[in-house]
């Protein structure tokens, strides 16, 4: 009887690699996970370029089609952030400036930002 794919794997594995075990305060495991989460790399990666003294070649933060929704839901957030910032401004103009360039420029940014929100949450 044949080994599984999973067997053929793990014997790959064992000819082309060795294991080196590692022990950290959980604290850092847990940042070194979420760093390489937030880059986009594994830990084995990192830690053979560490190793190694090079530098591994880093997938980029669109590569994926959960990447990329990722990526949309943080620039979704920064612009409702910037969006809020630029409304809180124009509701806090004086009224003797509600007539002036401050105040209309002020106006089209919160207006140009609003549509641009509604299409970029449409996108998924």
């Amino acid at each position: 009887m044949g080994v599984s794919s999973n067997e053929a794997k793990q014997l790959w594995n064992r000819t082309h690699y060795t294991q080196v075990k590692v022990s950290v305060q959980p604290e850092i495991a847990a940042a070194f996970q979420k760093k390489c989460l937030a880059e986009g790399v594994s830990m084995a990666s990192e830690i053979s370029r560490f190793m190694s003294g090079k530098e591994l070649k880093k997938t980029d933060n669109v590569s994926t089609r959960q990447r990329r929704r990722k990526a949309l839901y943080a620039l979704i957030r920064q612009r409702e952030e910037i969006c809020g910032a630029e409304r809180a401004y124009l509701e806090n103009i004086p009224a003797n400036l509600q007539n002036s360039q401050v105040y209309e420029a002020a106006d089209q940014t919160v207006s140009a930002l609003e549509d641009a929100l509604g299409i970029l949450s449409e996108a998924y």
